[in-house]
C-alpha cells in the first residue's frame, strides 16, 4: 500500500518497532483489524472489543501470512515483527492518516444526525458520472469504520465520498482530522444521541466541528432547511452554499410532485440560473433534500446540470435504506438499518404517500436520553396525524410510541408487541393483501428478521 511502510506506520503512530530491521523498509499490502481478513504481508491492528481481547489472535494472523502487527501489549521477544503503541485504536486513525495523506484527491465529507448514509449514497452516484469515485461501505462511519474506509483507496480513485458519524463531544475532530475533507457536506441537526450531547446545540458544535479540519480552499455545503445550519456564519473565512427547498437557496427545487413509492418529480435549481427536470428514484421529500446536496457537490466538482441529472436519476437502492421491496401480498418499505426521530417521522412522510392501507412496524430507538419517553411518543402522534392506518410498536420503550399514537387520533390503531417473536407469532392476522409496510427501528432492534419474514408471507 502506498507509502505504508514498516518505517512510516512507526512513527505515524509514534510506536515502538521490535523485529527483524530488514523488514523496516517494507510496504504491507492491506491494513485490518479483524484477524479472519488477515492475508499475506497485511497489516493487523490489534483493536480490543467491549468482551475479546484481540491481542490473543495475533499467533493466527501470523500464522495467516501477517507481515506485521501493531498491538498496546508489550509481547516481549517474538519471532515475528510488532508495533508497541500506546493506543491501538489511535494507530489506527494515525495509519489512515497517512495514507490519506498519500492520496492527492479530492475528498468529500459527509455528517449529520440523519440522512449521512442515502446523502453519501447520492453524492457518489452523481460524482460518479465524470470521476472514479470511492465510497463509505455501508455505515462505516466511526472511528474503525472510516480508517477501513480509507485503506479501500486505490490509485485510479479520483474522488472519495466519506460519512463521519458521531455520539460524544471530541469524536469528530478524530475523524475529519484523518479524512482532511475538501468539500463538508452537512445534513441537518436533529435529537440522535441527546444523551450524550444533551442539547441540539451541542449536536450543531460537534458535527461543524468537521469544518475544523477542511483543506485550505474547501467548500462547506448546509441543509438551508435546517434552523440551526442556516445560521451558520463564515468559517476559517469560508461562506456556507445553502441548499433546501427555498428559493433563498443557492441549490433549491420546486415543482415537487410526488409520484408515490416511485419516487419524485421536481426541478433543481442551479445558482448560474440553470435548472433541469428529474426524477428522484426514491420516495420521500428527503430525498429530494439529498439530490440538492449531490447537486450541490456535483457543480463543485465541476459536473455539467446533464451529468448532475444522470447521477440523481441513477441512484440505486440499498437493503435497509429506504428500500421497496415488492411481494406478491405486500409492499415493504424496508428503511430498517436505524432510527432517530427525525428519520422515523421521514419514513413515516414516505409511507404516507403510498396507496391503499398503510402499516407502520416501528421498533425502539437508542440514546435519545431523558426525554426518550416523549420523543417516543411525539413519532406515534406523528403517525396518527398522518393518517397511518395501523401503528405496531415494538421493545419496551416503542409502548409509548403506541400510547402517541392513540392520543394523535382515533382512525389509527396501536398494537404493542413486547419483543419481535410476539409480532412475528401475530402478524399474519394483523396483516392484509395489498399493505405498504413500513419498517424501522434503530439498528440494535435488527429489525432485517422482520423485512425477512414479511418477504416470505
Amino acid at each position: 500500500m502506498k507509502n505504508l511502510t514498516l518505517e512510516n506506520i512507526t512513527k505515524a503512530c509514534q510506536g515502538i518497532y521490535h523485529g527483524d530491521e530488514s523488514l523496516y523498509g517494507r510496504e504491507v499490502e492491506g491494513v485490518v483489524i479483524d484477524s479472519r481478513k488477515v492475508k499475506p504481508n497485511y497489516l493487523f491492528v490489534a483493536i480490543d472489543g467491549v468482551k475479546v481481547n484481540a491481542h490473543k489472535f495475533i499467533p493466527d494472523t501470523i500464522k495467516a501470512g501477517a507481515l506485521c502487527v501493531v498491538s498496546h501489549e508489550d509481547l516481549g521477544e517474538t519471532d515475528f515483527p510488532y508495533i508497541l503503541v500506546e493506543s491501538t485504536g489511535q494507530a489506527l486513525l494515525d495509519i489512515a492518516k497517512l495514507y490519506r495523506d498519500s492520496f492527492d484527491i479530492k475528498v468529500v465529507g459527509i455528517t449529520g444526525s440523519a440522512g449521512k448514509t442515502s446523502t453519501k449514497e447520492m453524492i457518489a452516484s452523481v460524482a460518479a458520472q465524470k470521476y472514479c469515485v470511492h465510497k463509505t461501505l455501508g455505515n462505516f462511519n466511526n472511528e474503525w469504520g472510516l480508517p477501513i474506509t480509507i485503506f479501500g483507496l486505490e490509485e485510479g480513485h479520483q474522488v472519495a465520498v466519506l460519512e463521519m458519524g458521531v455520539n460524544h463531544f471530541g469524536e469528530m475532530r478524530r475523524l475529519s482530522s484523518v479524512a482532511s475533507p475538501d468539500i463538508c457536506v452537512i445534513t441537518n441537526i436533529g435529537v440522535a444521541h441527546l444523551e450524550f450531547f444533551k442539547t441540539r446545540e451541542g449536536i450543531f458544535r460537534e458535527k461543524t466541528q468537521m469544518i475544523q479540519d477542511m483543506k485550505n480552499g474547501g467548500t462547506i455545503i448546509l441543509n438551508g432547511d435546517d434552523d440551526l445550519l442556516s445560521q451558520t456564519a463564515p468559517i476559517k473565512g469560508v461562506s456556507p452554499i445553502f441548499f433546501g427547498m427555498g428559493d433563498e437557496n443557492s441549490f433549491y427545487a420546486d415543482h415537487i410532485n410526488p409520484l408515490g413509492l416511485k419516487g419524485t418529480a421536481c426541478t433543481i435549481y442551479l445558482p448560474d440560473d440553470t435548472s433541469f427536470e428529474c426524477v428522484v428514484p426514491l420516495p420521500g421529500i428527503h430525498m429530494v433534500s439529498n439530490a440538492l446536496a449531490g447537486a450541490a457537490v456535483g457543480c463543485t466538482l465541476g459536473l455539467t446540470p446533464e451529468e448532475i441529472k444522470a447521477g440523481i436519476e441513477g441512484l440505486p437502492s440499498i437493503a435497509g435504506r429506504n428500500n421497496i421491496i415488492k411481494t406478491d401480498r405486500l409492499i415493504i418499505l424496508d428503511d430498517c438499518y436505524n432510527a432517530n426521530p427525525v428519520s422515523m417521522k421521514a419514513s413515516i412522510d414516505v409511507l404516507d404517500m403510498a396507496i391503499g392501507r398503510k402499516v407502520a412496524v416501528l421498533g425502539d430507538m437508542g440514546e435519545l436520553g431523558e426525554h426518550t419517553g416523549e420523543l417516543h411518543k411525539e413519532v406515534g402522534e406523528y403517525a396518527a396525524k398522518k393518517g397511518i392506518d395501523l401503528v405496531c410498536g415494538i421493545g419496551p420503550i416503542s409502548k409509548e410510541l403506541v400510547e402517541g399514537a392513540a392520543r394523535g387520533g382515533d382512525a389509527t390503531k396501536g398494537v404493542w408487541f413486547e419483543t419481535k417473536a410476539d409480532f412475528l407469532a401475530a402478524m399474519g392476522t394483523l396483516l392484509k393483501k395489498g399493505d405498504n409496510i413500513l419498517v424501522k427501528a434503530s439498528h440494535g432492534m435488527q429489525f432485517t428478521e422482520i423485512v425477512e419474514a414479511l418477504q416470505a408471507i
